[in-house]
């Protein structure tokens, strides 16, 4: 019986990627010299990224610098998940982390919507995934433009992995 997984999880890579290079031009504008303005990897209590700056105005630019380069290098933005901005002494800072795996009343949203879409298939909650099986691929690939439908509304980036035949 064929089936499919739906997941929402960040290449890392790309992350990296977008990360050194958001660093090295932080690095070099000009607009950023002298601002103790950084950019750092947190692993902590939660896994992402750190940006430090001395007012919240730079913060803001290097965040948008970060964001940009994300983007340009394909990482989903809907998963990005933007922390307080925290004062510490002279600095401001602020923790951008990313979700990964569906929480469970997303998931439920998407199992449902499976049902109510009267298509001869199944869905079940794997953990933080989605797997979703019927009896011919045509279903199954109709259920994919289904839940690519409804990313908007669930504010997910979905990926479909582990299609089995």
């Amino acid at each position: 019986m064929p089936s499919f997984d739906i997941v929402s999880k960040v290449n890392e890579q790309e992350v990296d990627n977008a990360f050194q290079q958001a660093k090295k031009e932080i690095d070099q504008r000009y607009d950023f010299k002298g601002t103790e303005t950084s950019l750092e990897k947190v692993s902590a209590p939660e896994k992402g990224l750190k940006i430090r700056s001395t007012t919240e105005q730079r913060l803001e630019a290097a965040r948008t610098v970060l964001v940009e380069k994300m983007a340009k290098r394909g990482v989903p933005l809907r998963g990005l998940k933007y922390g307080a901005i925290e004062q510490s002494g002279k600095h401001v800072s602020q923790v951008l982390s990313f979700v990964q795996g569906i929480e469970t009343e997303k998931a439920k949203a998407i199992v449902k919507a499976i049902k109510d879409s009267k298509l001869k298939i199944q869905g079940s909650i794997q953990g933080d995934a989605v797997r979703v099986s019927g009896k011919s691929r045509d279903d199954l690939q109709s259920a994919i433009q289904l839940v690519r439908g409804k990313q908007d509304e669930l504010k997910l980036d979905l990926m479909f992995e582990n299609f089995r035949d």
